[in-house]
């Protein structure tokens, strides 16, 4: 493999030093850029991108084509996972992700087993696609749901404001919330791991829905598996670590427990202090995050402030990947994402020295 040109990212997620903060955005590549929404048009659909190594390639590069950003993520979408399982993906126009057969009843629940991987070998191959046409530029990032994350969808059918039907299995059947759990945990960790051999150079788990538990679910129906997922993952490819970072949205109340679970690195969200985070957990894990997204609406001197905050938050000393904390709006201007990419970068060094 060709010889990363800048591995500032992979560094930082060691807590290794640095020369700067590096930076990357939830969601880089995505409708807020002309060149991927006509790159979409081409393609006829979302799935058609998702399913098509040249075009998830191409609309992976985009980003890195307008901004100096320290890290590509491939471009797919959790959802693939279960699309996999038999559950039938579709997207309904204005309605987002909704699935055919969600996951009700119990013979349908316990027939749900770990897919043959050769029906996500698109995804694979955009993987190595992307790997290649980076051609060392910046490491690449895989990722997958977590498993309650995706279960909330398998279950619910699609997005869901109060998760009624994921919710009643988990306090009034448990035990098959915890089978679909368990069969979701194998098919991440294969799923990663084949990311992994076919040249992601880190990866992230996604909790995007973890945050919606009680305290005591939280540990048992979320972190419990991911950390099931950290100890079965591939921890070196290319003769160097390959990070682990675990993002759970709105889980700062975690921070010390998602710590302990064996990533390298926790993402927050913009509801936490990246200070006290810190003050928190120490030097186990590094930390990433954490700009509110709608402040990307702001002046790109307000963008510069709030960025400047949360660096200044974080402190001296290397262990901190900037993000945003969740995806970028579709709404958001390039113009003041850029602005974002150049503060954190120019501000961020004397941080470092």
């Amino acid at each position: 493999m060709t010889q990363l040109k800048n591995d500032t990212f992979l560094r930082a997620l060691l807590k290794e030093p640095v020369e700067y903060t590096p930076i990357w955005m939830m969601r880089q590549a995505g409708r807020y850029l002309p060149e991927y929404r006509a790159t979409r048009a081409r393609a006829g659909s979302f799935m058609g991108l998702c399913t098509s190594p040249d075009y998830a390639t191409e609309v992976t590069l985009q980003p890195l084509d307008r901004f100096p950003l320290d890290a590509a993520i491939l471009f797919s979408d959790i959802l693939t996972v279960p699309d996999a399982m038999g559950l039938g993906l579709y997207f309904a126009e204005g309605e987002g992700p909704k699935f055919e057969r969600p996951l009700r009843d119990e013979q349908a629940i316990r027939a749900l087993q770990v897919p043959v991987l050769d029906k996500l070998q698109y995804v694979f191959d955009a993987v190595s696609s992307i790997r290649k046409a980076l051609d060392g530029r910046v490491p690449l990032i895989g990722f997958s749901g977590s498993p309650f994350t995706l279960a909330c969808y398998m279950i619910e059918g699609g997005g869901s404001d109060d998760f009624r039907h994921v919710k009643a299995m988990l306090y009034s059947r448990p035990e098959l919330l915890h089978h679909i759990l368990a069969v979701n945990a194998q098919t991440v960790t294969d799923y990663l791991n084949a990311q992994i051999d076919a040249g992601a150079q880190a990866v992230q788990i996604f909790d995007t829905w973890g945050g919606a538990l009680s305290h005591a679910a939280y540990k048992e129906f979320s972190l419990a598996y991911m950390q099931r997922i950290v100890s079965g993952l591939k921890r070196e490819a290319d003769g160097r670590r390959v990070p682990v970072i675990v993002f759970t949205k709105n889980g700062g109340q975690w921070l010390e427990d998602i710590a302990a679970i064996g990533a390298d690195c926790v993402g927050l969200d913009w509801t936490t202090d990246i200070g006290l985070a810190r003050a928190r957990v120490g030097d186990k894990v590094a930390l990433q995050g954490n700009f509110d997204p709608n402040a990307l609406f702001g002046s790109p001197a307000a963008i510069e402030a709030e960025a400047g905050r949360i660096l200044a938050a974080y402190g001296q000393g290397s262990g901190h990947v900037f993000n945003l904390g969740h995806g970028i709006s579709q709404h958001a201007d390039p113009a003041h994402a850029a602005a974002l990419v150049e503060a954190v970068h120019r501000l961020s060094r004397p941080y470092h020295q």
